[in-house]
């Protein structure tokens, strides 16, 4: 088991890097939304590494910080998650992102993953909901609520966000710190449009 790989990227490829350390080349899968983090010949870079192994092979799948490597782990502990599909989560969803689509049952952000449908989305948020802990806000790095709950004028606010074309997670991110709950659905939505902007 590899914990990390210390190296220079030598080449990228679509959803992969080549990684060479004492003249070896290790080809690594990392999110299509980090791998341009990633130039070649750059300076050495660390990627935190987990092995998946198949009957018909052996992959690496690599990561620039560790925050990303344990949401790696983490999601393949839901029934039908295998290393291919938690990939494609990180691939458009960073782990703060992935924690608030959990936390505020967001599984239309979770779908967005190639090859994730509703029942797996679903069964991502219920599964994991409990092992997320707490997390911090966008800005305030206030805690926020595992269950994302909002009612009344502020329901009705991020419903009419989401109309808007937010996913529910950036709809609920943007009504945090709001205080007051006697505000009206038209100034719930200005200020959670003001706070985005």
């Amino acid at each position: 088991m590899f914990h990390y790989i210390k190296g220079v990227i030598t080449e990228r490829m679509p959803g992969k890097v080549c990684i060479e350390n004492s003249g070896i080349g290790y080809e690594v899968f990392v999110p299509d939304n980090c791998s341009a983090l990633f130039d070649t010949g750059a300076e050495t870079v660390t990627l935190y590494t987990a092995m998946a192994v198949r009957e018909d092979s052996v992959s690496l799948y690599g990561f620039g910080d560790r925050e990303s490597i344990d949401m790696f782990n983490l999601l393949q502990t839901v029934q039908g998650v295998g290393a291919k599909a938690a990939m494609a989560v990180l691939s458009v969803l960073r782990p703060k992102e992935l924690k608030k689509a959990i936390a505020f049952d967001d599984t239309a952000s979770l779908q967005r993953a190639v090859g994730v449908g509703k029942k797996t989305a679903q069964r991502i948020v219920m599964e994991l909901k409990d092992k997320i802990g707490t997390f911090e806000g966008i800005d305030g790095g206030e805690e926020v609520s595992l269950q994302g709950e909002v009612s009344g004028n502020r329901e009705q606010a991020v419903a009419a966000l989401v109309a808007l074309g937010f996913s529910r997670t950036e709809a609920l991110s943007s009504l945090l710190g709001i205080s007051g709950e006697d505000l009206s659905v038209q100034d719930y939505i200005k200020l959670a449009l003001r706070n985005r902007g």
